[in-house]
């Protein structure tokens, strides 16, 4: 076995047919050794090959690779990439309402479903000899990034980690971290971009077509022409304010001349689903067409595949005939308010070099393997929640990352459009900045408390959590993570989860709810709040602990069952007193639920018809299918840790009246009912 390496080695880079980079070879010298890896490296710049060797030196050792993404897309895609690499009978796929061949050698699955493994001491992680975590800088995520941490504190110490980031400015701190919770971690950074990318700015004059493109950095300094831009543009703004000089220029003047320079296929990043929507529509009323009659022809096969388990109803209410007609020009919109067949549709077609231009939102910069030779940014501000500023430089990094096809490009090309927002000076500093920082955005949830108490003693939990890159980074005066995790713990032990150090029946049925609500959804069904309902008035009572409007709950329609009004109410009644506890205990209080959705979700499990539920719903097409399938998992739950089994039964019921039409069309080969639950426990 001494020469196995060498040989998967030798196997490995022959199929690649190309030669490897320099920070490839280190980090599979690295893997080669039995460490764990972590690879910093700009977007397009083959990290995967990195993770595609650990996965190959696992399978030539006998042992198992499991490969986490933090979407649901992405592991769809990875799914195919490497079914098609290994055979499919080799691959298994986890995600939140998909467990297929979950005990195959290799299994892509998101992040969550790993760690909810862990703390089941799931057999499935026996023999498993690596973990890719791509995407690991998602661990700054608000909402989710504690998730990364806890997989790499809790996975058993033989297991090695090939960690995969976007550029971050402290990669070796991070590394230095690893290597204490992991064992030896090899950081390997990469600056270089495999095709160099140009950045520009351009501008258009009021009165005048065409625009004015001029190169946004000069020598590694900001361009003193587009300096200069700013200085008039300042002078005319003093001198007459009603008459700007200049103007944002055209997205049709934008695509002609990306056009006439060689520069497409491109991507315009706008940050609202909307206004991606509006610039399909403005583009081909202004005539463009990109395509040829081959290209039309291949198009209408690609979307037909990916629309052929929509009704002709359903195709008809998402508007498909629109659609098709812009897919069939080139242009083409991606964003989480489309279904999810309507967006791999898209994601096919430009693949295959197709479509010429696709407006996206940042979803789109997320992980999913769509390259162009341009990215076009049209504002260079984002709405956060409650203001508009800028994008940082690491926002601009992830953006414009997918500029530049390796081995078809020699160059890519980022362009900035003007607005007065928008100086020059602005774009350029952002666009020299160093990437950010990584930080930690771990703290301790109600379902970890009672997995450490179930799991280990006092100072082994205490332990734990002091092992997290949060404590790690932490400053000497914060409220330590221990301190977050103990008032946690008083929260529980108030409300009769825990006994002393050990879980009473109520605290062992929390220990399986893997939920953003966990504490709350315990309390739910542990005061009776959903018993002697069916599951349609199930369905729609517990929407209410998986939906967040995006505007306003109160605007939303009330359902018409009163039983379902009378139960959402008693839940908003327990929501308060367990935030009131919270605010007591000064803990991040726990988010609302919210019955916005329960109407829609109540006639979509009757059987209502897909036009007459999107009314209902006051959402987007996309954001309706996600929510009834973060509402599938939540009811798979409830079917294996409620204790009245009527209640049990009714969430195992909901699952399929909810599983139909849109919401299960585009399942990788059909696979959303190939296995019940996909916790892997």
């Amino acid at each position: 076995m001494s020469d196995e390496p060498s040989e998967v080695r030798t196997e490995f880079e022959a199929a690649v047919g190309f030669p490897l980079d320099g920070f490839q070879s280190r980090a599979m010298d690295a893997i080669d050794r039995g460490e764990s890896v972590l690879v910093s490296a700009p977007t397009g710049s083959g990290k995967t090959l990195v993770a595609e060797y650990a996965v190959a030196r696992a399978l030539a050792s006998g042992g198992k690779a499991f490969y986490t993404t933090p979407i649901k897309a992405l592991s769809n895609q990875k799914f195919a990439e490497l079914s098609e690499r290994y055979g499919a009978g080799r691959v298994g796929l986890l995600t939140g309402d998909i467990s297929h061949q979950p005990r195959a050698p290799v299994v892509v699955m998101t992040t969550e479903v790993l760690r909810n493994m862990l703390f089941a001491r799931s057999s499935i992680l026996d023999d498993l000899a690596v973990v890719i975590l791509d995407e690991v800088h998602y661990l700054q995520d608000p909402s989710r990034g504690s998730v990364w941490e806890e997989v790499l504190v809790l996975t058993p110490p033989s297991v090695t980690f090939v960690s995969l980031s976007a550029t971050v400015r402290n990669a070796k701190d991070f590394g230095r971290w690893l290597t204490s919770v992991r064992g030896t971690t090899r950081v390997i950074v990469e600056t270089h971009r495999p095709v160099t990318l140009h950045h520009h700015y351009a501008v258009s004059e009021r009165g005048r077509d065409g625009l004015h493109v001029l190169p946004l950095l000069r020598d590694g300094s900001p361009n003193p022409e587009g300096l200069r831009l700013d200085e008039r543009q300042a002078r005319q703004g003093h001198q007459h304010k009603h008459r700007q000089r200049f103007r944002s220029p055209r997205r049709s003047e934008v695509v002609e001349e990306l056009g006439r320079a060689g520069m497409l296929p491109a991507i315009s990043f706008i940050f609202s689903r909307a206004t991606c929507d509006d610039a399909v529509r403005h583009v081909l009323d202004d005539s463009v067409r990109l395509t040829t009659g081959e290209d039309r022809e291949r198009i209408r096969e690609l979307a037909e595949s990916a629309v052929e388990r929509l009704s002709d109803d359903d195709l008809r209410t998402l508007g498909y005939g629109p659609f098709l007609a812009a897919l069939e020009s080139g242009v083409a919109a991606h964003h989480a308010g489309m279904v999810p067949a309507f967006r791999q549709a898209v994601e096919q077609c430009f693949a295959e070099g197709l479509l010429k231009v696709v407006f996206a939102t940042e979803t789109l910069a997320l992980g999913i393997n769509m390259p162009a030779r341009t990215v076009v940014v049209e504002r260079f501000a984002k709405f956060r929640g409650s203001d508009t500023s800028a994008l940082t430089s690491g926002e601009y990094q992830q953006l414009t990352g997918r500029a530049g096809r390796r081995g078809i490009d020699t160059v890519g090309h980022a362009m900035v459009l003007w607005h007065p927002a928008t100086p020059f000076r602005l774009v350029a500093t952002t666009a020299l900045a160093p990437p950010p920082d990584l930080r930690s955005s771990f703290h301790p949830t109600y379902n970890l408390a009672v997995n450490l108490v179930r799991r280990w003693s006092r100072d082994e939990a205490v332990a734990l959590v002091s092992r997290s890159y949060g404590q790690w980074q932490a400053p000497a005066d914060s409220v330590s993570l221990v301190a977050q995790l103990d008032r946690r713990l008083a929260i529980l032990d108030e409300r009769g989860y825990l006994d002393g150090w050990s879980l009473t029946p109520r605290g062992e049925h929390l220990a399986a709810i893997y939920h953003e609500s966990d504490l709350l959804v315990a309390e739910v069904l542990r005061g009776a709040v959903v018993d002697g309902l069916d599951p349609i008035e199930l369905s729609g009572v517990m929407s209410c602990l998986t939906f967040e409007s995006r505007g306003k709950a109160e605007d939303a329609p009330t359902p018409r069952q009163a039983v379902v009004v009378e139960r959402l109410g008693a839940i908003e009644t327990m929501a308060g007193a367990l935030r009131r506890d919270e605010r007591r205990f000064g803990l991040r209080r726990s988010r609302r639920p919210d019955g916005g959705l329960a109407r829609a979700v109540v006639g979509w499990a009757s059987g209502a018809p897909l036009d007459r539920v999107l009314r209902d719903a006051e959402v987007a097409p996309g954001d309706f299918v996600r929510n009834i399938r973060q509402l599938i998992d939540l009811l798979r739950q409830v079917g294996q840790v409620a204790q009245n089994s009527a209640t049990a039964d009714a969430a195992e019921m909901a699952q399929s009246l909810l599983r139909r039409g849109v919401v299960g069309a585009d399942d990788p080969a059909g696979l959303g009912s190939a296995l019940p639950g996909s916790s892997g426990s």
